[in-house]
């Protein structure tokens, strides 16, 4: 017979050996969102601007580890996405990466199938070439609150941001938003503002905003007029440079149905990003201004 001494030791014995094939640090699983950042398939990383993940993280830019280089394919700067952040004793790193695509107007469907039969009428021979990430942005000129001409090209040598606006348009979650982001990037980067960051607001409503509307406009956002230039011009001028950033517009009764674009063009005068919708925070905006700002500075066209 086994004394249940024994026997109490052998369950001992027993318990400790399945304890010890059991790993001692749980790989932890989170859900994650943010704005893509910088995307370096050689070494297999991606950086992110974060949004909070509860429990683990605050909001942050963050770089992240992938398994496999293919997983981060499609992604460029600017791109939404979600995925999941596993991390164990030693290491982590994220998969099942989804780009969160924006559908242009999609809180009204019947707008939006206006906008694209708009864009379907035009001839595509007609239209400039969408500029893709890394080509060089061509320069245009136009007039700010100031009445000042305003050219690209005076700019060399600093990152400018671009967005699109309409001073009457009455909904905050589309222009004011926009201008909203932009008001705290002057903010954020007060002491770099004109002498290496500038912001361009360009109006889609140039019938309407013209210097003095603008001036007015620019003065309830507290803009600086030597960094901060919200411009205006020719219709036909502003309608070329909206396509070439794939910014589409049409005017529907008192508004204007439009499309979303914030554009980051580099030092060099290259097109860094082109964010397609509002879906994303000041700060994150704020985090891909500060990543381009990072890259060397070297003349346009170098």
């Amino acid at each position: 017979m086994i004394s249940m001494e024994a026997k109490g030791w052998r369950r001992a014995i027993r318990t400790l050996v399945l304890l010890a094939s059991v790993p001692l640090w749980a790989a932890e699983k989170h859900a994650g969102k943010g704005l893509v950042l910088k995307v370096d398939p050689a070494h297999k990383t991606v950086v992110v601007s974060c949004e909070e993940m509860p429990g683990y993280m605050e909001a942050m830019a963050m770089p992240f580890h992938v398994k496999d280089a293919k997983t981060l394919q499609g992604l460029q700067p600017g791109t939404n996405i979600d995925f999941d952040l596993l991390v164990d004793k030693n290491a982590s790193f994220v998969e099942n990466i989804r780009i969160h695509r924006f559908e242009s107007l999609e809180l009204d469907p019947t707008q939006a199938r206006r906008l694209k039969l708009m864009e379907h009428a035009i001839a595509p021979s007609s239209l400039p070439p969408t500029l893709a990430l890394g080509q060089s942005v061509p320069d245009f000129v136009l007039t700010d609150q100031s009445r000042n001409r305003v050219a690209l090209s005076q700019f060399a040598g600093k990152v400018v941001a671009v967005t699109f606006i309409y001073t009457r348009c009455p909904l905050p979650d589309y222009c004011f938003r926009l201008s909203n982001n932009f008001a705290l990037l002057q903010k954020r980067f007060r002491s770099r503002m004109g002498s290496e960051l500038v912001l361009l607001s360009i109006v889609i409503d140039p019938a309407h905003d013209q210097p003095d509307a603008l001036a007015n406009y620019a003065h309830i956002w507290k803009a600086d007029s030597q960094a901060w230039h919200f411009l205006t011009g020719a219709m036909p001028d502003i309608e070329k440079l909206s396509r070439e950033f794939d910014m589409n517009f049409y005017p529907d009764e008192a508004l204007f149905v439009h499309s979303f674009h914030t554009v980051v063009i580099d030092r060099k005068g290259k097109l860094a990003a082109n964010l397609e919708g509002n879906n994303f925070s000041a700060k994150q905006l704020g985090d891909l201004v500060e990543t381009t700002l990072s890259q060397p500075n070297q003349r346009r066209g170098n």
